[in-house]
């Protein structure tokens, strides 16, 4: 097993922005588990698990010595980041996450990849921008938030133990694996 410096990572930014991809390609390659918040919260039909049965999933899933986290879910963030030891903040520019968006749900909708347990990509709802169950409209309403929340959340004093690894574009996700 190569060296790393982190038993406990989270993963952040908004959606499509490539949390679980690299959290995953993480995982591989230094030995750690890597649980998916997505996975742990979709129920099939695409409905939420109840909050205690999220909670639960999470808190056993992170008892683990070794982990990476992929994902935002603040129902759960004090499972979380109480534990763990980094935050890698994928904070992409707009129009490259909306890109990656875009792709990924005709790659999802096209091959219909299955997604935690029996779900599978909608194609139509997503481009309803209206529709709560967007993805578009998800990132439009949560993207310039979390980019001035997260620097608020990392400030607070339960956070200050955490290292920050702060990316802005991919290239710098592979530079720095590269150099590991």
């Amino acid at each position: 097993m190569k060296s790393f410096p982190y038993k406990r990572l989270v993963v952040i930014g908004t959606t499509s922005s490539g949390k679980s991809t690299l959290a995953e390609k993480i995982a591989k390659r230094f030995d750690l588990d890597f649980i998916e918040l997505d996975a742990l919260h979709w129920e099939p039909n695409w409905q939420d698990a109840p909050l205690d049965v999220f909670r639960e999933r999470v808190r056993a899933a992170t008892q683990a010595e070794r982990w990476i986290v992929a994902g935002n879910y603040h129902v759960v963030r004090d499972l979380i980041w109480t534990k763990a030891e980094a935050v890698i903040w994928l904070d992409y520019p707009f129009l490259l996450v909306l890109k990656q968006l875009t792709r990924r749900t005709f790659s999802r909708w096209r091959t219909q990849e299955l997604l935690w347990g029996t779900n599978r990509e909608p194609f139509w709802v997503h481009f309803k921008l209206w529709s709560q169950d967007s993805l578009f409209h998800w990132l439009f309403k949560t993207y310039w938030r979390r980019k001035r929340e997260t620097p608020q959340l990392l400030s607070l004093p339960e956070h200050r133990h955490l290292k920050l690894i702060h990316f802005k574009h991919p290239r710098e996700v592979e530079e720095w694996l590269e150099g590991l």
